[in-house]
């Protein structure tokens, strides 16, 4: 059985979530036939209903970040910024649950996240 770890996040919206990481995978962003890695979280605002929460990642978006910085992004450092796109919605969407369940890193944040983290 596997046991994870519920963590908390109080967006900007008074909204106090409780959320877990579910995995990854390889997936299409959604909108566009792009490949991206999909991270999904199971998410909850009210202790009853859970939800989930998917964050791409497009493969162009990790490249570009790649190529500007000559390196390659590590598999910590991803995460990191899907995470940090996920507290973005936190506090930006009043109602997760029934909107924008389905989020985007596009590069532009990926290098302002990745940025506001301290990783160069």
């Amino acid at each position: 059985m596997t046991v994870r770890r519920m963590k908390t996040y109080t967006g900007s919206q008074g909204y106090v979530y409780q959320y877990y990481f579910v995995g990854q995978r390889a997936a299409l962003e959604s909108g566009s036939r792009e490949p991206a890695r999909e991270y999904i979280f199971d998410v909850t605002s009210d202790r009853k209903t859970v939800f989930s929460v998917s964050v791409f990642l497009p493969d162009t978006a990790v490249s570009a970040w790649a190529g500007k910085h000559a390196r390659p992004l590590s598999d910590a450092e991803q995460y990191a910024a899907v995470k940090m796109r996920l507290f973005q919605a936190f506090d930006e969407i009043e109602d997760m649950m029934a909107s924008s369940r389905r989020l985007l890193v596009t590069p532009d944040l990926l290098d302002r996240s990745l940025t506001d983290l301290g990783v160069a």
